[in-house]
């Protein structure tokens, strides 16, 4: 049984020792290792604060990011929006363009037209007074080509002026 049951000088110098190292562990290693554990304890709760805080700014990162790309797609839709409005004035504008320039081109070649037309009258007015006096020149000649015609013909104008 003495080996179940410890001897009373085995338990006084047990406890002297515990005591002993007991001593030595709170004068030099105890402050030390509850510093150590207080300086971890913050620097965890230090780490936790700034995941946190970290957390938070990612959380106002996300809400304007979600504001940027709502902002963005809404000028986009607008930038769309303006570049078809300039799209179908730009087609406005060049059928107008094209209108009046097609009136334009109708009025020139009317005007080139009525200027052919009325050159071709005065041309074909020149030709019949050149025909005309061709055949009355040829009928004058013929009439005149006696004497006594010729005289009678003057005769008759002769009258006509003094009347006049």
């Amino acid at each position: 049984m003495e080996l179940v049951t410890p001897g009373i000088g085995l338990l006084f110098w047990m406890l002297l020792m515990f005591g002993i190292v007991l001593w030595v562990l709170k004068k030099f290693a105890w402050k030390p290792i509850l510093n150590a554990l207080k300086n971890r304890e913050y620097s965890i709760n230090e780490a936790l604060m700034r995941a946190e805080t970290a957390r938070q700014e990612m959380k106002s990162l996300k809400a304007d990011n979600d504001k940027i790309v709502a902002e963005a797609r809404a000028e986009r839709v607008q930038i769309l929006k303006d570049a078809k409005d300039v799209k179908e004035e730009i087609i406005v504008l060049a059928k107008e363009q094209a209108t009046e320039e097609g009136k334009k081109m109708v009025k020139e070649a009317k005007e080139d037209i009525k200027n052919e037309k009325d050159s071709a009258i005065e041309e074909i007015r020149k030709q019949v007074t050149e025909l005309s006096i061709d055949i009355a020149e040829k009928i004058l000649r013929e009439k005149l080509a006696d004497k006594g015609t010729q005289k009678e013909l003057i005769d008759k104008w002769m009258k006509d002026i003094k009347l006049n």
